[in-house]
């Protein structure tokens, strides 16, 4: 996976110096209450924004995933991250075949939804057959169905002032809850579906049931998993520690992980 992302970070970084030098600013500090002030962490904000603008400007809006035919579908589909949720809640959705698992629209939306799975079901649906790449080295093949997202941001009048989707994870690692995030580019793009079903069954627990983002053109950490709010915003810097995902704000995964 090296070969895939070395090069971008590399492109990357020369087009965005001086992100990298605003970002380490309050390491020279050293110091964790002015990490916090306002004016630092609007500093920082203005760089995360830089940085996710120079990714995006380095890559193809308009270009497809390749899509495959049933006779190239992998004979198992391995998950990747959480495996199965912690806690009561989900357990109790699992056990009941998700039919009360809600799916909230909120953020800069006119009309914020609460949809059901079956209100997903309902929706004009997209099938398609694409290559799931992990960051951990791995690939597979796997035939996704749902419905557009960008079909869930129209029915919910996304506001013009939102640029980023964010999607909201009940699966929890360590002391958070996972998190993920696309610019209006991804989030408008065909191939980007919330995904119920996996090679015309529903979706197992270990790829992300009830629902999950397919991103197809990105690194397979940002295809969140078991999903149930999707919010639009105009910027990221308060939400986590502003980075755009779990990983990112972890162990500096990059925002966008186009392949």
């Amino acid at each position: 996976m090296s070969d895939l992302i070395l090069p971008r970070r590399e492109a990357i970084a020369r087009a965005g110096g001086l992100v990298a030098a605003v970002g380490a600013l309050p390491l020279l500090a050293g110091c964790d209450a002015i990490n916090e002030a306002p004016t630092v962490r609007k500093i920082l904000s203005m760089g995360e924004e830089m940085n996710r603008a120079s990714q995006r400007a380095l890559m193809d809006r308009d270009a497809l995933a390749r899509e495959f035919t049933r006779a190239d579908l992998s004979p198992t589909f391995r998950s990747n991250g959480t495996k199965l949720p912690p806690g009561d809640a989900y357990a109790a959705h699992a056990a009941a075949g998700f039919v009360d698992w809600r799916v909230q629209v909120t953020g800069l939306v006119a009309r914020p939804l609460s949809l059901s799975m079956a209100d997903i079901r309902a929706m004009p649906q997209r099938t398609q057959i694409t290559r799931h790449d992990c960051v951990e080295g791995w690939s597979a093949i796997g035939q996704w169905t749902g419905p557009q997202l960008s079909r869930i941001l129209a029915a919910a009048g996304v506001k013009d002032s939102a640029r980023y989707i964010v999607f909201r994870c009940a699966d929890r690692l360590g002391d958070a809850l996972y998190y993920e995030s696309c610019d209006m580019v991804d989030a408008l793009h065909p191939q980007t579906i919330m995904a119920w079903a996996l090679n015309d069954e529903l979706l197992p627990i270990a790829n992300g049931a009830p629902l999950r983002l397919r991103i197809e053109r990105q690194l397979g950490y940002k295809h969140a998993k078991y999903v149930d709010t999707i919010e639009a915003v105009s910027h990221l810097g308060r939400i986590g520690a502003g980075k755009g995902g779990y990983w990112e704000d972890r162990i500096d995964y990059e925002w966008y992980a186009g392949i």
